[in-house]
């Protein structure tokens, strides 16, 4: 393993944190660990990185050891084949889970960085404690129409042919009004730091996966985390999901799920909010979040006080 100094942004400076990277089978994996305890490891969306992860590590360093990695072609780690599929995004993430001896960790996704984290579930399950899913999919084919699959991979295509000047990886309905001002340069370094090539691999691979057969075999404790206001991974999906995983648990927001919509304050909450279901199986003492609903095995209607991460 290696370390390089990252680079900080105000809304990173709240950690001094140092890049680490693992290498296996010819790929170099980016990521930032801090803090001690139980493990919690959280997996970024599409178009993003490890970075976008700031406020909740900043958070939960005290209680959790939290590590936040760059998905093979994202941020700092290196890039990916053509070829590249989904288990081999899920066995990366088990090998720097396993480098790491961090196993059985609690896994944290967001979008695209869920449908990762059921695919690690599906070939590495032994690694898994909990699952904490935000605004995710079972792929784009297991819980979008066909015509909206459709849609998607056309407008991806759109997205890559533009002139290089042009290029702009932020997907549409990604967020509702602008982001905090205090994130705004993190954000454009990140979008300034996606790679065409990668960025269609993902999102390529995440609209031909179908990982509907997993669900119903899920025997861990899982929640899901949605944004009631969002129009890309609209609570729909959550309702698809916890049809098919009766052990979930599902915990609508208001608003919509991004780590970095809330000021600091908020982003502890919205941690706290993410870890419901972790804290549950770590400590029976331990802080919970406090939504004005209870949402244990149902997916309707309540509210959190925050939105949560990525």
């Amino acid at each position: 393993m290696s370390q390089a100094r990252a680079s900080t942004s105000d809304a990173e400076a709240c950690l001094p944190l140092l890049v680490n990277v693992v290498r296996t089978g010819g790929v170099e994996i980016a990521y930032e660990r801090v803090g001690e305890g139980p493990p919690l490891v959280f997996v970024h969306g599409a178009g993003e990185d490890g970075r976008v992860w700031q406020p909740q590590l900043a958070a939960l360093a005290d209680e959790f050891t939290v590590v936040a990695w760059d998905e093979p072609g994202a941020g700092r780690s290196s890039d990916v084949r053509a070829d590249f599929g989904l288990t081999e995004y899920a066995n990366c993430l088990a090998a720097l889970i396993e480098a790491l001896e961090l196993g059985p960790a609690h896994l944290a996704g967001i979008s695209w960085g869920g449908t990762v984290v059921l695919e690690l579930y599906r070939h590495h399950p032994e690694l898994v404690a909990t699952l904490i899913l935000a605004d995710t999919y079972a792929g784009w084919k297991g819980s979008l129409s066909e015509e909206e699959v459709r849609a998607r991979v056309e407008s991806v295509h759109r997205m890559l042919a533009a002139p290089a000047e042009e290029f702009d990886p932020t997907l549409s309905d990604l967020f509702v009004g602008d982001p905090p001002a205090e994130f705004a340069s993190l954000l454009a370094d990140m979008a300034a730091d996606v790679r065409p090539e990668s960025f269609r691999v993902a999102l390529l691979v995440m609209a031909e996966a179908d990982q509907r057969d997993l669900l119903p075999r899920i025997t861990v404790p899982t929640l899901l985390i949605w944004g009631e206001q969002d129009v890309r991974s609209p609570l729909s999906v959550a309702r698809q999901l916890t049809s098919n995983d009766p052990k979930s648990s599902t915990l609508p927001c208001a608003g919509f799920v991004a780590p970095t919509r809330r000021s600091r304050s908020d982003a502890l909450y919205a941690a706290l909010a993410l870890l419901y279901t972790a804290t549950a199986s770590i400590s029976p003492s331990a802080p919970r979040p406090t939504p004005q609903a209870s949402t244990r095995g149902s997916p309707e209607r309540a509210r959190c006080r925050a939105a949560s991460s990525p």
